[in-house]
């Protein structure tokens, strides 16, 4: 029998669907059998994923003159404002403890997609003091920092949970007479003070001022025998007057069972009970103290 030059196949079955399509070969030699293109049932090999580089090349985000909208600026999250962010933003124009000038860049861009990298990467350098932050014993106890008493050290627990946000009297500091009048009672384990400070958005200001309102040693001493508070927050750089920062300070961390938390921010928030505070200090091995973008703390209403 003699065999055509050109022979059509027949187009193989797939079921539901268009059927796939064939090829018409030449058959020299004749013995030569045309095939689909793919063998029915056998899997399409993938094709291996972008590499970072093809993915996102060094012009990605120049040359395409993507204009990106900036994000708003949120201080309350999730459904009817249950979460607050209490921490005050790093910036540079933060007061710091004793300096009149404020904190300074904090910020360096070490590596640049504008210099021609594929990435951006920051620099961030402050004192651990900076902003909102917590105390370690070893801020006022050498032979604590010796020991190892550092921000790594502290009790994650007493950190987190309910707390009790009160207003201290706008006229004084907090001595062991406005530490009475508040009539916090036993079994409150973590207190956040609003005091003058917030009021005069002393935090808000770069250059530190000595006249914030802070504990007294008498203050601090009246806390600890009369309550069973262990988690100290207050609203300015220091929990201690400036008249009593080191005696204040001593009588808190004495015990290593206190923790101190400074710098926070309660600008228009109410007062009362709130179901849970989270502070989570970065695991600074070493340190007396974790500044504020090192963690996060956040209030919700009860």
């Amino acid at each position: 029998m003699e065999v055509p030059d050109v022979v059509p196949v027949a187009p193989a079955k797939r079921g539901r669907g268009r059927p796939r399509k064939t090829v018409v070969i030449d058959l020299d030699p004749p013995d030569v059998v045309a095939v689909p293109k793919r063998p029915p049932g056998r899997p399409r090999k993938k094709k291996p994923p972008a590499s970072p580089i093809e993915a996102y090349p060094s012009s990605y985000g120049d040359e395409c003159n993507i204009v990106v909208p900036p994000p708003p600026k949120i201080e309350v999250y999730g459904k009817n404002g249950r979460i607050i962010d209490i921490t005050h933003e790093m910036r540079s124009d933060l007061p710091i403890f004793g300096s009149p000038e404020g904190v300074g860049q904090l910020l360096r861009l070490s590596v640049s997609m504008k210099n021609g990298s594929l990435y951006n990467i920051s620099e961030l350098k402050l004192i651990t003091h900076t902003g909102t932050h917590v105390d370690a014993p070893g801020h006022f106890y050498d032979h604590c920092f010796d020991a190892g008493f550092d921000v790594n050290s502290l009790d994650l627990d007493l950190l987190n949970g309910p707390v009790l946000l009160v207003d201290v009297p706008r006229n004084m500091n907090i001595t062991a007479e406005a530490m009475e009048s508040l009539n916090i009672p036993r079994g409150v384990r973590r207190v956040i003070f609003r005091t003058l400070n917030t009021d005069r958005l002393l935090m808000y200001k770069n250059q530190f001022d000595t006249s914030f309102v802070g504990f007294t040693q008498d203050g601090a001493q009246w806390l600890k025998d009369h309550t069973d508070i262990k988690m100290v927050g207050i609203d300015y750089l220091s929990v201690a007057s400036w008249d009593d920062n080191v005696s204040a300070h001593l009588v808190f961390l004495e015990g290593r069972d206190i923790i101190i938390v400074e710098g926070l921010k309660l600008d228009d928030i109410d007062a009362g009970s709130y179901s849970s505070v989270h502070c989570l200090p970065l695991r600074l091995v070493g340190a007396e103290g974790s500044s504020h973008k090192y963690y996060s703390m956040t209030m919700k209403h009860a």
